[in-house]
């Protein structure tokens, strides 16, 4: 059984973390650039704060979700959709956009605690399981609060929770390839990371001849793309395997032009 309430606690901490970095912030540290091109510290937070609406949407009215989503991409550009509403977001003061956010946050995990079991919540890919939903959440919270403390020069701690976000890597493997118009692997692939307490997460069989093996925190800062491939640990066994290290892609959307070489 999925633990969602073990899942909405890990989600509530991602978020608590990001937020006592921003809590304090001047107005300029808000203006902040992060390694997201033409992205503030705001934007971030604002990004947060609007995909959590549309999560919170998507939980508590399914047809309102769908005529937004509708209008918003009849223009053919998803990605403007998403950028605007970052870029709205971080016109906001501050303590308004914070306010903002903390209030969806509580709402989103709200709402997913209410989904009836066996129900399946709409979002710009599959349709997702409430568990599936909170760990997306954790995956984008964990991506986004990384740009803030590289924007911050804050030293972050590998935790446990991250284990979601690599779970979340592996599970995608096959959508990296579908976005980007590419046949699919028929094999299926061990993955062997250690986590940040020195335990090792797997997946896949045993006997898997395509294999990824590293660091957690490498694999999960890839398949978020914040960070080039060759600045990893990552050893790739097998053509079918190099190639989606090349690619991976945890996050919904089109393909993610992903960070530059350190």
């Amino acid at each position: 059984m999925i633990d969602l309430g073990g899942l909405l606690a890990d989600l509530r901490a991602e978020g608590d973390q990001l937020d006592s970095w921003v809590a304090d912030l001047g107005a300029d540290q808000w203006r902040a650039p992060t390694p997201a091109a033409g992205w503030s510290v705001a934007h971030q937070v604002a990004h947060l704060a609007w995909t959590d609406e549309r999560a919170l949407l998507s939980a508590t009215d399914p047809d309102g979700f769908i005529a937004e989503t509708t209008q918003a991409l009849a223009g053919g550009d998803p990605q403007q959709f998403v950028d605007k509403g970052a870029a709205d977001g971080a016109q906001l003061p501050p303590d308004e956009l914070l306010a903002r956010w903390r209030e969806l946050r509580v709402g989103l995990a709200g709402a997913l605690a209410g989904v009836p079991a066996g129900a399946k919540l709409l979002w710009y890919g599959p349709p997702m399981s409430p568990a599936s939903m909170a760990t997306a959440r954790i995956m984008e919270t964990w991506a986004h609060a990384g740009d803030v403390a590289d924007a911050l020069g804050i030293k972050r701690e590998p935790t446990e929770r991250i284990r979601h976000v690599a779970h979340l890597g592996v599970r995608t493997r096959d959508f990296a390839y579908l976005v980007r118009a590419k046949a699919v692997p028929t094999e299926q692939f061990r993955v062997e990371l250690v986590g940040p307490g020195g335990g090792v997460w797997v997946w896949g069989p045993e006997d898997a001849a395509q294999r990824v093996s590293g660091s957690a925190w490498d694999f999960c800062r890839l398949v978020t793309q914040r960070v080039h491939r060759d600045d990893t640990d990552l050893v790739a066994v097998g053509a079918d395997a190099d190639e989606w290290l090349g690619i991976a892609q945890a996050f919904a959307g089109p393909p993610g032009e992903g960070r530059a070489k350190a």
